[in-house]
């Protein structure tokens, strides 16, 4: 089983981007997404950005991760296991 999960776009660099999801920040490659901007969504798989997503696309994802019991507490968790830089947030 694959996962994917939304993350805000915080700095750009090229192909290169500093992504945030749930107070953890991550580099990922946004090469597979036509123009992207800072402040703007995309869905994460395996290190790469693969898709925009909008605000109301991630807020339906958040409320099903919730109603299924997980959410961003477990995806910090996570990433903190995968070694993901925690940051003070902005």
């Amino acid at each position: 089983m694959c996962l994917a999960v939304p993350a805000r776009i915080v700095e750009l660099n090229g192909v290169s981007a500093i992504v945030e999801l749930g107070g953890i920040r991550r580099e990922t490659n946004v090469a597979l997404i036509d123009a992207p901007q800072v402040g703007e969504y995309v869905l994460l798989h395996a290190g790469f950005a693969i898709q925009k997503w909008s605000a109301e696309d991630v807020a339906e994802f958040e409320a099903i991760m919730a109603e299924a019991g997980t959410g961003p507490a477990d995806e910090e968790a996570t990433a903190s296991a995968d070694g993901a830089e925690r940051t003070s947030g902005e």
